[in-house]
């Protein structure tokens, strides 16, 4: 891991600052694709929703709260979006956890994604906290051109990202 860039200062987790690891990106970048799995266990590609604005909602775990209510809440307003908004959940979560809270919460608007198999979304987005191995939250999203128009590292891991702003920038992105 020698030559992967490490960036301090922008991530606490539970109030301690963390070394978030790969390319931290910015709005007017050009979104990289990645492959990660769905909860069974097949690829997903960001290629795979060309042409569509993609809302990346990325969070450590689904086994805590303010994970949770973050599903929730982009799950919820997944319905109230156009057909041509995608909003995708990464985590490192097993896809057999995922697939369990999904079941359980009736989560079925939104795709939830599982980087636990090489961490290439994490390392390509800059969201992989060396200290953990697990994902920082944030949200990024990406327009039907593949740019990315948002993108929020959430300050504390513990904290919700900003909601608003998020759904602003993809339904501008339109």
């Amino acid at each position: 891991m020698n030559d992967i860039k490490e960036t301090k200062g922008i991530v606490t987790f539970v109030n301690t600052p963390v070394t978030l690891l790969g390319d931290i990106v910015k709005a007017g970048d050009t979104a990289s694709d990645f492959k990660i799995v769905n909860q069974g266990l097949e690829p997903v590609a960001l290629s795979d929703f060309k042409g569509k604005t993609v809302v990346l909602s990325i969070f450590p775990s689904i086994d805590t709260g303010v994970c949770q209510k973050q599903t929730r809440r982009f799950n919820e307003e997944a319905a109230n979006l156009s057909d041509d908004i995608v909003i995708l959940t990464v985590s490192k979560d097993l896809p057999f956890a995922l697939g369990r809270f999904c079941a359980a919460e009736g989560i079925d608007k939104v795709k939830t994604l599982s980087d636990y198999q090489n961490s290439e979304f994490g390392l390509k987005y800059g969201f992989l906290m060396k200290e953990n191995m697990l994902l920082a939250r944030g949200v990024v999203v990406v327009d039907k051109n593949g740019k990315i128009v948002y993108a929020e590292y959430v300050p504390n891991v513990t904290s919700e990202p900003d909601y608003e702003k998020a759904l602003a920038a993809a339904k501008s992105a339109l």
